[in-house]
């Protein structure tokens, strides 16, 4: 009785292994077939076999499995999953067993996968879908963990996107990571048509200077952290969501480890002002400038951040303060003119609501004559960010609408004419 027992037992198992060895037949012929439906058929009937499959098999089976649910490229977001946790596992199987038959092939196969999810994502970008671009970068994250910049461009199209649950959670995982994004960047002048351009790697930039000489002027430069990036982005999603400490918690983390971080002071000041805590946002400035007194660009940045809290005035300090610095920063000279004209707008309600009694004509004239004076304030700005930037289409439109309502016809006709002209050029682009 023993004997029979056990020859049924091996009966059994032989059969079992048949079963599995023809379901991973039938998987593999419709691959080769390129018969995706039957192929993940398959592939769920194999799934009720996997706990009496051997390792040898389980590794077979793992690749087959992949390559029948990624489908070349063409499977659902839900599949294609399912085949990076496939080859995963594939991976790790072989690897307990000591034996590596499939991993070469699991290794090439991942790698064709990360190039097609990066293609897709560019691709998305181009035509501005971020939420296809988000889960392409992200599953090329999945393939290549080491690559934890798709991961940040994951989060970057999240936000894009307004995923901002989505974005939060790309942005944690880099920040438990200790993503920085620094990195050291190579670039060489092309000698043809004296453009710069950036290498992937220095010994790649030193064999077109050195050896092909194709380039020259070497520059190495390192990339600023995108820490401050991240942090900031993380609070203000916690802002969006409501929640004020979270957010206030994230910046007090990455302050607390790099107090003197310009990025990380304004990030931080950027969320008190979305929480309305102006108090705190001027405290917040004041720090940034001490810290840096000199620096156009940070000048720039506070008034922006001022113009955002609704306080115009301060807002223009900081312009001011930026050309001081640096007189050819046309950003500021259009600025100052975008916080002048503000002021119409409280003029043109008020003229709107009079009557018709003297008093309110009287009124009327006084407000007109304010209006006309917002306007002639404007004007130097607004030229000067023209003469800086000769195609700066905006302020000639403005400069041009301003000289209507001041019924300066030759200054009016004049930028009318400029304006013809850069949107004639514009159009030939």
């Amino acid at each position: 009785m023993r004997k029979l027992m056990t020859l049924v037992l091996l009966l059994t198992v032989t059969a079992m292994s048949f079963a599995q060895k023809k379901e991973i037949k039938a998987i593999e012929k419709a691959i080769k077939n390129l018969n995706w439906a039957d192929a993940q058929s398959a592939v769920a009937e194999a799934d009720k076999l996997i706990g009496n499959m051997d390792d040898k098999t389980k590794a077979n089976y793992y690749y087959v499995k992949a390559q029948a649910l990624y489908a070349n490229g063409a499977g659902t977001n839900d599949n294609i999953d399912k085949a990076i946790e496939s080859l995963d596992q594939l991976k790790e199987v072989e690897a307990s067993m000591g034996k590596f038959r499939y991993t070469k092939d699991a290794n090439e196969m991942k790698t064709t996968m990360v190039n097609n999810f990066l293609t897709k994502a560019n691709a998305a970008i181009g035509r501005k879908d971020y939420t296809s671009a988000a889960s392409g970068f992200e599953k090329a994250y999945k393939m290549s963990p080491k690559d934890t910049t798709y991961l940040y461009y994951a989060a970057s199209s999240a936000v894009t996107s307004q995923d901002y649950d989505t974005a939060l959670n790309y942005y944690t995982e880099l920040q438990n990571l200790g993503y920085t994004g620094i990195k050291m960047n190579y670039y060489a002048t092309n000698k043809e048509n004296g453009q710069e351009e950036s290498f992937n790697d220095k010994k790649s930039r030193d064999f077109a200077v050195k050896t092909i000489k194709t380039h020259s002027n070497p520059k190495d430069e390192k990339a600023t952290s995108k820490r401050g990036e991240i942090t900031k982005n993380i609070a203000l999603i916690y802002v969006s969501q409501g929640k004020d400490e979270k957010a206030l918690a994230a910046m007090s983390d990455a302050r607390a480890e790099n107090p003197d971080d310009m990025g990380l002071i304004l990030s931080e000041a950027n969320v008190y002002l979305k929480m309305g805590n102006k108090e705190r946002f001027k405290e917040l400035m004041e720090e940034a400038t001490a810290k840096d007194p000199n620096n156009a660009e940070l000048q720039y940045n506070l008034g922006v951040l001022a113009a955002e809290g609704g306080d115009q005035e301060q807002a223009m300090a900081y312009y001011k303060k930026a050309i001081e610095l640096d007189p050819s920063y046309v950003d500021a000279y259009t600025n100052i003119a975008v916080s002048i004209l503000d002021g119409e707008a409280s003029i043109v309600e008020e003229m709107n609501s009079l009557g018709m009694s003297a008093a309110d004509n009287k009124r009327y004239d006084e407000l007109k004559g304010k209006r006309s004076q917002i306007y002639k304030d404007a004007i130097p700005y607004l030229t000067k960010a023209l003469e800086l930037n000769k195609n700066n289409i905006q302020a000639a439109k403005t400069l041009m609408n301003i000289y209507s309502q001041l019924n300066d016809m030759d200054n009016y006709n004049d930028m009318k004419a400029k304006v013809e002209a850069m949107e004639a050029a514009a159009g030939g682009n």
